[in-house]
Formats: structure tokens, sequence, C-alpha cells
């Protein structure tokens, strides 16, 4: 799935957004994707269009230091809650933003994500709301940990 992510915004970033589902599951297709890659890729991105600023209580932006559940560690790796709290602590994201990245990092029901798999959710996360998004910002998310570190 992760490969679709990266697949629509790669094609579909100077455009803004991608085409509906429909036109989006044939293109997929026809570049290759796996059927039950695209469904869950679908899915995934069906609840992200459901997310909206307007939905969080503004007073979250205001709020202090964000404990995690021991769900949500087992869920997003260490290297990638240090990642997303650098990055609000930074002002990058805001806590609404995180709260976003968090959503969608659980809606994939995976355990340890890596920081790599974080970096694409914030990255997706943040073009699905129309962020502006800096060239370097951009390099930085697509970047794999391990070469960045080498660096």
């Amino acid at each position: 799935m992760f490969d679709i992510l990266l697949y629509l915004f790669e094609s579909y970033f100077d455009i803004g957004s991608y085409p509906d589902h429909a036109k989006l599951s044939v293109k997929l297709s026809a570049a290759g994707f796996e059927e039950d890659d695209i469904s869950q890729a679908l899915s995934w991105l069906s609840g992200l269009q459901q997310l909206t600023r307007t939905a969080y209580p503004e007073s979250i932006n205001r709020s202090g230091i964000r404990i995690y559940t021991d769900f949500e560690e087992q869920h997003i790796s260490p290297e990638g809650l240090r990642f997303l709290a650098f990055w609000e602590h930074n002002k990058v994201i805001t806590p609404i933003e995180r709260e976003m990245i968090i959503d969608r990092v659980l809606a994939l029901g995976r355990k340890n994500l890596s920081l790599d798999k974080v970096k694409l959710i914030v990255l997706i996360v943040l073009w699905n709301q129309h962020e502006d998004l800096d060239p370097m910002l951009i390099e930085d998310l697509l970047t794999p940990a391990d070469l960045a570190l080498a660096h």
C-alpha cells in the first residue's frame, strides 16, 4: 500500500489532488498494483478525506505535551514518535496535524510502523490538507531514514 501512496504523490503532486476512487482504481490497476493493495489504499484514502481541521477541537493547538497511549506506542516506532514530537516542537506540524497523522497511522492496523512509513504518511496527510509544502520538507520526508543519517 505504501508504494501506492508514494505513486499518488509523485503522479498527482502538481495537480494538487488525485482523481475520484473509480478512476484512481483503474489507473492504479493499469500501473500494475495488486487489487488487494488498491482496495486497502482506497479505503485508507477515504478515511483521510474525512479528516478536516474542524473535526478536532481548536484547544488541541493550545494544549500541553502529548502523552501517547500504549496502543499508539505499539503502532508507531519510537523513531516515528520522536520524529512527530520534533516536527511539532519545531512548528513544522500543528498538534491537530499530529492527531490527523496518528489517526492515519492507526488506521493501517500495523504494529511498530517504521520512521520511513510514518514520514510518508506525514507527507500524504499534509498534501491532502492542501498545505504549501516546502521542497526541503518534501525531500526530508522522502529521504530514507538510514540514508539521512549517513549525511
